[in-house]
Parts: structure tokens; C-alpha cells; sequence
């Protein structure tokens, strides 16, 4: 239960664009932590169809259409969904992943 007070299920169907339709279904945020998605034909066209349906994508500290790829397959994390609900996920801090980083479940 997030700052809203809605409370949220927990999805994961590995494949990121149904996780993100069920998103702008149902509301809440999906993402991938990891650095896996390609900038420019993953992340971005995903950040640029949330932002045409009034939601917003960032990687974690800055919004994703903001990145301006460095070399053609650049990756990075991806989060999408609701202002309110990624504004949240962001304020939380350091929700990236990478491989220095491990996390004991």
C-alpha cells in the first residue's frame, strides 16, 4: 500500500509490454530495474506511448524521453506508470539495478 492508500497485487508475466497494458488497465507502475532495455526501441517508444496516455517513464532518477542515447544500443532501467504512483517509486531512491548490487529476498 503506497502513499495513495490504494492497495496494489503484485504482477509479473515477463513480457513488459503486457505488464504495462495491464498497468494503464488497472493503474499502479511496472518496470524492469535491471539496465536490459534498449534506449532507443525499447525504453523510449514504451515512455513515449505512457506519456500519450497521461502516465510518465523514467529509469529512476530522470525521466526516460529525457535520455539521450550515447551509442545505438545504450541500455537502461525502465519504469512505467501513473505520475503519482512513479513521483513515489522515485522519492523511495536507488531503485535501479545493476551488477554491482545484490539483493537478498
Amino acid at each position: 500500500q503506497g502513499e495513495s492508500g490504494k492497495q496494489y497485487s503484485a504482477r509479473y508475466i515477463c513480457s513488459l509490454v503486457g505488464d504495462f497494458h495491464r498497468t494503464l488497465i488497472y493503474g499502479g507502475w511496472c518496470g524492469n530495474p535491471r539496465p536490459h532495455l534498449r534506449v532507443a526501441f525499447e525504453a523510449a517508444p514504451l515512455a513515449f506511448v505512457a506519456r500519450a496516455a497521461g502516465a510518465v517513464a523514467t529509469d529512476g532518477v530522470v525521466n526516460a524521453l529525457d535520455i539521450k542515447p550515447r551509442e545505438m544500443h545504450q541500455r537502461s532501467p525502465l519504469f512505467l506508470g501513473s505520475v503519482d504512483d512513479i513521483t513515489e517509486l522515485v522519492r523511495c531512491g536507488d531503485v535501479q539495478q545493476d551488477a554491482s548490487k545484490s539483493y537478498s529476498v
